[in-house]
């Protein structure tokens, strides 16, 4: 027999629908308030907390017992719910309260690190080294609980739309995939290593080979980089890959995903079709190929307004065939030169050489350029770029993509210390028709592609392959919301003559090729239908759909920006013995 009440109700379901019934809850103390013989509980569990009564003159047998309560001991009750004389109107369940006739303590707790509900006024690492804690915050039991809404809904819609679910291996060869491998040494094996996937992308195209037609899965995938505020060394994607397929039906599938989740999960209708932007209109307009397009601030390029100028800044990127590129940040004209001096610090950060500022006057400019420029430049730089008195124009002149990333990323900046940004809309748009190939490698004069090598590039573009390769648009394509990438994918190369040709270009021979994709490369000589798919990154994912800004705030048991867990210390020295098995010796880097 159960030793305890059994619960019949969770605490923050209770209403006043419930006032003279009998309820059996189980949870914790998350407040003790002894006020002069009467003691109150504010009971937690995931679902909220309610008010509990102990009463010398309803049962003073219980007094005792309760006055033992204190923060996060884990309790049993049961009792009468009543109407409370006092309403709290911020609680759901602010109308009643419990009086207890039965109590009983299932365990105890030490004194806690830090109080349960409060997790924006305590550190970080403290959080984290007590996790188990910190995901008692109401906060973090709504986002979990999110985090398994999304993946029911996910699950729904792609079963519904005839896609089977298949676990790929988490022990694979080390493939080049663009950033390093967490490796696995085998003991069967000496001197081998497995990889951990960085993702499934050949194990899924080898499904499509194998005629699975439409594949999708929860992947856990890990990737040895840099961390940052919306990255973790271990993360989760929506894998997805279809047959006989094009770009737009890849597209219009994930749409329609996100469709019903924003519909499921936030009770928002997304407008479909979401816009689609070609990565040269979204480099040119936003300086960024995952754009934020919540706010104004587009970039302006002002080559043809100052082609007859003197002012050398301007002149030698003229002469390179760069770019002069620029904002208007209406009412900047107020900033300090402290300000100013920040702003140009935050643009070579991302390659600039330095910032030309113009502030706009009743009549005049004043700034860094100013003197250099005729008053024709001045009134076709105003009328261009929309300013006016009290604006202040930023300005770089540099090679076209630095100049439009530098004033994207000025951009961001700006809109971040104005807070222009609206936090309650949502901006979900693709990034189309991205470059095949990033640069030339000084060294070889071989392109540098700018996607795995197995991605496809438009057709029309094949005759430029060997005379302008930097030309060619690949079926390649982003998902963008609210200026993160949430998902990158791309129509593969199935044949192997269109293979062998990229392969070439890139100065990959066919004997490293085999070596680094051999398996691959063998399944193509059997029928590999056209394929192509994408891989919505789930934690970004929840990031947005939680409000939230940390990606940390969406996963368990998250790692620290150093790649650690503070809870379990991971990661930890091994002892000899087990190394000695594997063939291994730690060596400590310089």
């Amino acid at each position: 027999m159960r030793p305890y009440p059994a619960r019949t109700q969770y605490a923050g379901k209770i209403t006043a629908g419930h006032i003279g019934t009998v309820v059996a809850l189980n949870g914790w103390v998350a407040t003790r308030r002894d006020l002069g013989g009467l003691i109150f509980i504010d009971l937690r569990d995931h679902t909220g907390i309610v008010q509990l009564v102990f009463s010398p003159q309803y049962l003073p047998e219980l007094m005792e017992r309760a006055s033992e309560l204190r923060s996060e001991f884990v309790i049993a009750v049961s009792g009468h719910v009543r109407r409370r004389e006092n309403p709290n109107h911020h609680l759901p369940t602010g109308e009643i309260e419990i009086y207890v006739d039965e109590l009983v303590i299932l365990n105890r707790s030490d004194v806690p690190p830090f109080e349960i509900g409060h997790r924006e006024t305590i550190n970080e690492e403290l959080r984290l080294k007590y996790r188990y804690l910190d995901l008692r915050d109401p906060e973090l039991q709504r986002i979990m609980r999110l985090r398994n809404q999304v993946y029911q809904v996910t699950h729904h819609y792609f079963s519904e739309q005839g896609f089977v679910e298949i676990e790929t291996p988490m022990l694979v060869r080390s493939t080049p995939e663009g950033a390093r491998d967490y490796i696995v040494p085998s003991r069967v094996h000496p001197g081998s290593v497995y990889a951990l996937p960085q993702s499934p992308q050949i194990y899924k195209q080898l499904l499509m080979v194998a005629g699975f037609d439409r594949y999708m899965q929860i992947a856990k995938c890990m990737r040895d980089e840099d961390l940052r505020a919306d990255r973790q060394p271990e993360f989760t994607q929506l894998d997805l890959e279809m047959s006989f397929v094009e770009q737009e039906d890849v597209l219009q599938m994930v749409e329609g995903y996100l469709a019903r989740l924003w519909k499921e999960v936030k009770g928002v209708e997304l407008p479909l079709p979401l816009r689609r932007m070609t990565y040269r209109e979204a480099m040119s307009r936003f300086g960024s190929d995952k754009p934020d397009t919540r706010f104004g601030l587009e970039l302006q390029e002002l080559n043809d307004l100052v082609s007859d100028t003197e002012f050398a800044v301007f002149r030698s990127a003229l002469e390179s065939n760069g770019s002069i590129t620029g904002i208007n940040f209406v009412g900047g004209a107020s900033y300090s030169r402290k300000q100013i001096d920040e702003l140009t610090e935050h643009a070579k950060r991302y390659g600039a050489k330095g910032l030309v500022w113009l502030k706009v006057t009743s009549d005049d400019m004043e700034g860094s350029a100013a003197k250099f420029l005729s008053q024709t430049h001045k009134a076709a730089l105003k009328e261009r770029m929309g300013a006016a008195a009290g604006d202040m124009l930023l300005i770089v002149a540099d090679a076209w993509n630095t100049a439009h990333t530098v004033c994207g990323a000025l951009r961001l900046e700006v809109a971040r210390r104005e807070k222009m940004i609206p936090k309650h809309i949502d901006d979900l748009l693709y990034i189309v028709d991205f470059p095949m190939f990033e640069s030339i490698d000084p060294e070889t004069g071989m392109p540098v592609p700018a996607h795995h090598p197995f991605t496809s590039y438009k057709r029309e573009d094949e005759h430029m392959l060997e005379s302008t390769p930097l030309a060619v648009r690949a079926n390649a394509y982003d998902l963008v919301i609210n200026g993160y990438e949430l998902a990158s994918g791309s129509i593969r190369i199935h044949d192997r003559d269109t293979q062998a040709k990229v392969f070439k270009l890139i100065g990959l021979d066919e004997e490293e090729a085999r070596k680094k994709f051999g398996f691959l490369l063998d399944a193509f000589r059997y029928g590999a239908p056209p394929h192509g798919g994408m891989a919505p990154g789930i934690d970004r994912l929840i990031m947005i759909l939680a409000g939230t800004d940390n990606i940390r705030d969406v996963v368990a048991f998250p790692k620290t920006m150093r790649a650690s867990s503070l809870m379990d210390e991971a990661p930890s020295p091994v002892a000899d013995d087990q190394l000695k098995v594997l063939g291994l010796q730690i060596r400590q880097s310089s």
